[in-house]
């Protein structure tokens, strides 16, 4: 199967998507007609979920669009990339910080163009919604495991998971869109079976505690969670490219995607890498975290 068929096919709507998202509905603050997107004479409004992730990039979309002179209002409060995808199509906000995966799943029809995220994203967005230019940063699906269960099985990658003979227990969330791949793809892919598979009905959360207190060996979680840093967890590799890798980017409602918007939210595209976006979820403060970075790399004024 070509590569690119397969990374916008099956791989590329995993079904782990579901184990990062955080299970809920907006709060009423996301509530709203079309017109809704205007809090006042010309404020943009940025929506943001519940994730560390979110809050950094709402603050650094934010931030600099406030240095390029626009009035700005983040909505907190949505549950997940989904649900913020869906303010701005339904005109309820202005921006948010989108994904590209995540977006194409609540998109209906369109085709996808191998090779040409951008074309495929215009052909699925309705009328009056642009995606605009990705980072550098991606955020992707990953397998995690603590310190001692990688040294206990020597696991370094997913394809290591066939070596213990104490199959292990994996902790995730189930998978209710039969379209969507399945925990069963990646064990057939790497030719290893987990033990058992336990269900977790929240997603982050749920995941992580069942790690850290031992009832699962193996979660998935978002390669930018900030737990996976505090308590040096070990993301295995994924050699055969399963679990597929996502930019994040400004979704936008069309009328306030003017240059200096372009332009403004522009300045973070090869500045953000992955790794920079996972250390800036670690802090405490995203609004600080996001000054302090937007500063050091003289992206927006002291």
């Amino acid at each position: 199967m070509n590569s690119g068929i397969r990374r916008t096919g099956r791989a590329f709507s995993m079904a782990f998507v579901a184990l990062v998202s955080v299970t809920g509905c907006a709060t009423d603050d996301t509530s709203g007609t079309r017109s809704g997107a205007v809090d006042g004479a010309g404020t943009m409004s940025i929506a943001v979920d519940r994730t560390a992730e979110s809050r950094v990039m709402g603050q650094l979309y934010s931030q600099l669009l406030t240095a390029a002179g626009k009035e700005v209002r983040l909505k907190p409060g949505y549950a997940t990339p989904a649900d913020t995808a869906e303010a701005v199509t339904a005109g309820k906000v202005s921006l948010a910080p989108a994904y590209e995966g995540a977006l194409l799943r609540t998109m209906s029809g369109g085709q996808r163009v191998d090779g040409n995220m951008a074309a495929t994203l215009s052909m699925a967005l309705p009328p009056g919604v642009t995606a605009l230019a990705p980072a550098s940063a991606q955020r992707a699906d990953v397998f995690v495991v603590t310190r001692r269960t990688a040294d206990r099985y020597k696991l370094r990658s997913i394809a290591d998971l066939k070596k213990p003979k104490h199959r292990l227990i994996f902790g995730g969330a189930p998978n209710t869109d039969p379209e969507l791949g399945t925990l069963a793809d990646v064990q057939t892919d790497y030719g290893f079976a987990f033990g058992s598979v336990r269900t977790l009905d929240v997603a982050g959360p749920a995941s992580r505690a069942a790690l850290a207190d031992g009832t699962a060996d193996v979660v998935a979680l978002l390669g930018t969670d900030p737990a996976i840093i505090r308590n040096h967890w070990v993301v295995l590799t994924d050699p055969q490219q399963i679990m597929p890798s996502e930019h994040v980017f400004p979704l936008i409602s069309a009328p306030y995607a003017d240059l200096a918007t372009r332009k403004a939210l522009a300045k973070i595209n090869k500045a953000l890498t992955t790794k920079e976006l996972a250390a800036l979820t670690t802090a405490e403060n995203p609004e600080q975290a996001a000054r302090n970075w937007l500063e050091s790399r003289r992206l927006v004024r002291h």
